[in-house]
Order: structure tokens, then C-alpha cells, then sequence
């Protein structure tokens, strides 16, 4: 055993398991952003002061079941044949299948509330209860951890490099998940946006449980775009609020040279 672990060791140090684990990082750094979205989403239901404890346990959550799928990386391998013989759908298929589809009705279900004002007019629901939105991070949590991991364990077979990767990406999303699930909940129009990725991350997923790859480039790529194109527009609309009042204060505008 001790053998086994010093051969890991050393294979962790070599310039092709440092490119990996770099790979591996921006793997779970990737799916680290849709847990802090999820994540956001759910506690933003709770009660102020159970907010930050919520997303804190969630993130943890997230951290424990990546690395006991880790530990169990090549029993994981296994969840990738058929659950009876003759039948397409493995139980891999069948948890992407459910967290795909939860996370759709999740995603839909928070664009109806902030599209119609639920909050606002007060008609909408009651604070969710700890536990249930607890319930929830680790469901998702478990979907996200079980598609990472047999992803990493197809990069390498080394365990302490795929362990390395998620503890280092958790450490940095732990960092700002705070930051930037506060910069989306008070931003409507950033919110809706993120929760439409949030559904093209749910038809993903539901499209990998019915054994339908869909090329991440193809998901990730038109969404960053249409991020940089809000944030743009973001910059727009305080810089014109800017100039509105320096006008209402009497004081001229720079303008620009040609």
C-alpha cells in the first residue's frame, strides 16, 4: 500500500501530471461556477442571517463529494454500464437524467419569480426552510461531483492528482462565491442571466444522461459571450447615469477628441 501511494506520489510531479492537474483546475473551476450559481439561487430563497452559513455548507458539501467520488473514482467507472442488460441507460444516465431535469424546473421555476415580481408584489413564496435548501445544494452537488469526476478519472488514473485539482479549485471558488453570488442576486438582469445558463447547463446535463454529447466549448463559449455583452451593458448604463447627473449638477461633460 505504502508502495502503491509513494508511485502515486512521485507520478504527481512530473510535467505531464502538472499540465493535468492544471487542466483538471479549470475543470472544477468551470463546474465550481455552476454550483456557486446554484448555490446563489437556493440560499437567495433563506432568511438573511442563514444565508451565508447555507452557502458556506453547500460549497463544503460540494468539496466532500468530489473527493469521496474520488475515492471511489473506479467503482464510478463502473456506473457507466447498463443498469440491466439490453437496457441503453446506465445509473450514470439515470442521476444526470433527474439532476438535469431538476435543475430545469429549478432554473425555470426562479426566472418566473424574478420576471413576475413575485418578491415584490409579495405573492410569492415563503422563505425556503434550511434544510430543504440544503437538500437541494447536495443533490445538485452530488450531479455536478458525479460528471466531474468520471470526466477527471478519463483524463488520469492518478487519484492524488484528481484530488489535488478539487481541493485547489474549492479553495478559490470558497474565495468568491460570496462576491460573486451577492454581484448576480442584487443585478435582476444579470440573475435571469445566469439562470438561462443555468437551464442550457440542465438541458446539457439531461442531454449527457441520454447519451447525447454536447461539446462543452459549444455551451460555454456563447455563454461568456453573452456575459461580456451584459457586463457591457452594465458599463453602459452607469456611465449614463453618470453623465445625467453631472448634467443635473451643472457641471459640462468631458467630451472626446478627435
Amino acid at each position: 500500500m505504502l508502495m502503491d501511494f509513494a508511485a502515486l506520489l512521485s507520478d504527481a510531479f512530473t510535467l505531464p501530471a502538472l499540465a493535468t492537474v492544471a487542466l483538471l483546475v479549470g475543470l472544477e473551476l468551470v463546474l465550481g461556477i455552476d454550483n456557486v450559481l446554484v448555490i446563489s439561487i437556493v440560499v437567495s430563497r433563506l432568511p438573511d442571517d442563514q444565508r451565508d452559513r447555507a452557502r458556506i455548507i453547500g460549497l463544503f458539501v460540494a468539496l466532500l463529494a468530489r473527493l469521496v467520488f474520488v475515492a471511489g473514482a473506479f467503482w464510478l467507472v463502473h456506473l457507466t454500464e447498463p443498469i440491466v442488460p439490453g437496457f441503453p441507460l446506465s445509473w450514470r444516465d439515470a442521476v444526470l437524467i433527474a439532476g438535469g431535469l431538476f435543475l430545469l424546473w429549478k432554473a425555470v421555476k426562479e426566472i418566473h419569480h424574478v420576471v413576475e415580481l413575485k418578491e415584490a408584489h409579495g405573492s410569492g413564496s415563503a422563505p425556503a426552510k434550511y434544510g430543504a435548501a440544503i437538500g437541494q445544494i447536495v443533490l445538485l452537488d452530488m450531479v455536478f461531483s458525479l460528471d466531474s469526476v468520471i470526466t477527471a478519472v478519463g483524463m488520469t488514473q492518478n487519484l492524488l492528482i484528481i484530488g489535488f485539482a478539487v481541493i485547489v479549485s474549492f479553495l478559490v471558488i470558497l474565495a468568491y462565491a460570496k462576491t460573486i453570488g451577492d454581484f448576480i442576486m442584487h443585478r435582476p438582469a444579470l440573475k435571469i442571466l445566469a439562470l438561462a445558463f443555468l437551464v442550457t447547463i440542465g438541458v446539457t446535463i439531461f442531454l449527457e444522461g441520454m447519451q447525447q454529447h454536447v461539446a462543452k466549448a459549444y455551451i460555454y463559449l456563447p455563454m461568456g459571450f453573452a456575459l461580456c455583452v451584459e457586463l457591457l451593458q452594465m458599463r453602459h448604463d452607469v456611465n449614463r447615469k453618470r453623465l445625467a447627473g453631472m448634467r443635473g449638477e451643472g457641471i459640462e461633460p468631458p467630451t472626446n477628441s478627435v
